[in-house]
Order: structure tokens, then sequence, then C-alpha cells
């Protein structure tokens, strides 16, 4: 599933499952530009230390001038930017009682907006190429309501989904798809905050009676960006262990 050549950003990519998706995506030989607020220089040393091609830009993609110029960027110095995974994304816990309208401007900044921002700046040059893959990292709250995050996550994943949706249907005359990855239960930072009680149910609501891990996700991504997809658009894919089955 050789992305030889192609170039690659993946948002929030400095840990976690955005790092995965990276170095899953330089294994595959694309040049991969991690786009994150915190430095990403560790993990694109590890990248090329393995012979693959990766670079770090520092940024917060709610401003969309500062996606703009790091597109621009990247087009002029590494070639058009072919494949986006807009994996950054933050939470905020409790219910609707504790939750400030601060939070929820701030999660839907980042979650909506960020997500926005990118796909507004890279469309264009997969136009002008009639080509390009897209995958939005989103969420089980997306299609089912929060389970342990406050309303404001899975309201942001759900519109998400609907843009993913929508940018399938728009874009698909110019040969580019537009998939979501909605994954559950998945180790990472945001699941290390659970109790040991509410991992031991989480748990044991899942018919594969586990956690995931960020490469389940990558590998779902890497798919979905690959050739092997090329008559799958507009698609959620669930990556939970059978915790949703639609």
């Amino acid at each position: 599933m050789s992305l030889d050549g192609l170039t690659a950003i993946v948002t929030g990519g400095a840990r976690g499952i955005g790092s995965a998706i990276a170095a899953t995506l330089a294994e595959d030989r694309a040049h991969v530009v991690i786009a994150d607020r915190i430095p990403a220089d560790t993990l694109v040393e590890t990248i090329r230390s393995g012979g693959g091609s990766a670079c770090a830009q520092t940024l917060d993609i709610t401003d969309h001038r500062a996606v703009e110029a790091m597109v621009q960027t990247v087009e002029r110095e590494i070639g058009p930017v072919l494949i986006l995974v807009n994996n950054a994304g933050i939470l905020t816990r409790g219910t609707i009682l504790e939750l400030t309208h601060e939070d929820w401007h701030r999660v839907m900044s980042v979650n909506v907006n960020g997500t926005f921002n990118c796909c507004k700046s890279v469309i264009p040059a997969m136009v002008e190429h009639r080509r390009g893959s897209i995958v939005n990292i989103t969420s089980v709250a997306g299609k089912t309501g929060d389970i342990t995050a406050a309303p404001a996550y899975g309201t942001s994943k759900g519109a998400i989904n609907a843009l993913t949706k929508s940018l399938a249907r728009q874009l698909a005359p110019y040969g580019i798809r537009v998939n979501a990855v909605a994954p559950h239960a998945i180790e990472t930072d945001m699941s290390a905050e659970w109790s040991a009680k509410r991992r031991r149910e989480i748990i044991e609501e899942i018919p594969l009676r586990c956690l995931g891990s960020p490469q389940d996700v990558a590998e779902a991504v890497r798919f979905l960006v690959s050739e092997r997809s090329r008559f799958i658009t507009g698609e959620i894919l669930d990556v939970n262990g059978g915790y949703l089955m639609d």
C-alpha cells in the first residue's frame, strides 16, 4: 500500500493516536508533516532514523491564517498535500450542568473549526490534481452521544461526521475521497484519566473484551488513504472492538 512520494499532513500528530498515524504513513513512504501545538521533534527524528520522511509544523489549527500559511509552506517546499488526516481534538469532562460556555466554545473551536480550517486549506490543490484523501478522526460519541465526556465532545464529533459526508459528496467528482474513523476505548492520554472501576466497566461493554491501541486506528487510516479503498467515500469506520455495530 505504498504512498510513495505523497505529502500527508497529520494534525495532532505529536503523540497518541496522531503519532501512530504519522509513523504508519511514513512507513508507507509518504512525506509526513506533523502539525501540532506541541513540538514533534522527537517523533520526526524517530521516523527519519527509520528511513522515513517527516517534518514538524507547530501551530494552532483554530487560527485559519496559520493553517493556510502552513499549507502554503508545505506545498512550496515539499509538494501538494494529497493526504490530510484531521486527528487533533480535545475534550472536557463532566455533565451539561458542569460544562461552561468557555469550554463548549473551546472544544468546538479545536474539533470542528480546526478540522474545517485544514480541509479548506488543502482542498484547492487536491481539486487541481483531481485526487486526494481526507480522513477525519471522530469518535463513537459522535454517533451515540457522549459516554465519558461532557456533551461538547460528542456534539463536535457528530458535526465532523456530517462534514465528512458533505465533503465526500461535493468532492467525489474531483476524485477526492473523504472518510472518517470513529474510535472508542483506545489506550491514550484521554483514557488514562479513567478510574480503574470505569476502565473495567468499559471493557465489559466491549464484545472483544479489551481496549484498542493507537496502532489499531492508524491501520484503519492506512487503509482509507490507500488505493485499496478507492471505492470508499463518505464512510464513518468504527474501530471499537464491537461496542457499536452499525
